[in-house]
């Protein structure tokens, strides 16, 4: 008889390092001072191995003051984003810190722009060929899109989709220091708006309150959790340059960066002109140059 799914995904266990005061025994992490001293006799302590959180060692936290202090959006980032789901996860207080900047800087990366966001809503890409900058801005997304669904439908690598999301947001932050002085209209506003709308769905999951705030901000009158997933352009997510391989009788002498889509003329021109390879091919006779696209290029010589 099947199993009726297909695949067991076990949890891995929150780990924590332990304090043992000589006096006072196991102490909780707040009983214990940044020198490792126990505050109440301050002996210092002994600091245990990593090890799974239990009540007789004390090496806890307590949830109640870290909803308090950072939110419950931080802590299911951070235990998300600090170990694969089936590996054990080590607590660490700078890493709930570092999710909390990372949701700060979200936070505010939408709040500034939110009203030329608004104003993208609905407007066309202009015809003819995008500026560089926005193409490039447009690939990070759709990249983006293509990684986090495969994470996530695939593997449940919750802590790499975050890191590709922190990623996306780092190009977002980059790219509106360009934006001040355009118009709705402009294609660089219609590609960070994108960019933002993408992030925040996908976001969601990982971080549904706040998520769905900043949805709210950006005047959609439906909950983010009823829009559609993200569906990445697979011509989007191609990288414009690609590395082509150039080969002298099969073996390996060059490798260049060239605009994708070059003809097989043009990549053999490339190549004969490339001074890595002239070295190979001086004084000898150029029988034939066999040419992948966007791949390879041999030059058999002989001599």
């Amino acid at each position: 008889m099947g199993e009726p799914f297909t695949n067991l995904l076990t949890q891995g266990m929150v780990c924590k390092e332990s304090y043992r005061c000589p006096t006072h025994g196991y102490r909780l992490p707040g009983e214990v001072d940044k020198s490792n001293r126990c505050r109440e006799c301050q002996q210092p302590v002994e600091v245990g191995r990593t090890e799974k959180m239990s009540k007789s060692k004390r090496n806890v936290v307590d949830p109640d003051d870290l909803l308090s202090d950072y939110g419950a959006d931080t802590i299911r980032l951070f235990s998300l984003f600090a170990a694969p789901p089936e590996k054990d996860l080590e607590w660490s207080d700078d890493g709930v810190q570092g999710a909390f900047r990372f949701l700060q800087r979200v936070w505010r990366l939408v709040e500034e722009r939110a009203a030329l966001i608004r104003s993208a809503r609905g407007t066309a890409w202009p015809a003819g060929e995008l500026p560089e900058e926005v193409r490039a801005l447009r690939r990070a997304t759709h990249q983006t899109i293509a990684k986090v669904t495969r994470d996530l439908e695939d593997s449940f690598h919750f802590n790499t989709a975050l890191a590709a999301l922190m990623e996306l947001q780092n190009a977002l932050l980059r790219f509106q220091e360009r934006l001040p002085a355009v118009s709705a209209g402009d294609p660089r506003v219609l590609a960070f708006a994108e960019g933002v709308t993408a992030l925040l769905t996908m976001l969601a999951p990982f971080a549904p309150h706040m998520a769905e705030e900043l949805w709210e901000m950006l005047g959609y009158a439906v909950s983010v959790f009823r829009e559609p997933w993200p569906t990445a352009d697979p011509a989007l997510t191609l990288e414009e340059d690609v590395e082509v391989v150039v080969q002298v009788n099969g073996k390996v002498r060059a490798r260049l960066q060239v605009a994708r889509g070059q003809a097989e003329e043009q990549l053999k021109a490339l190549a004969l002109r490339e001074p890595r390879i002239r070295q190979w091919i001086e004084g000898r006779t150029v029988r034939k140059a066999i040419v992948i696209p966007d791949k390879l290029v041999n030059i058999v010589v002989a001599g």
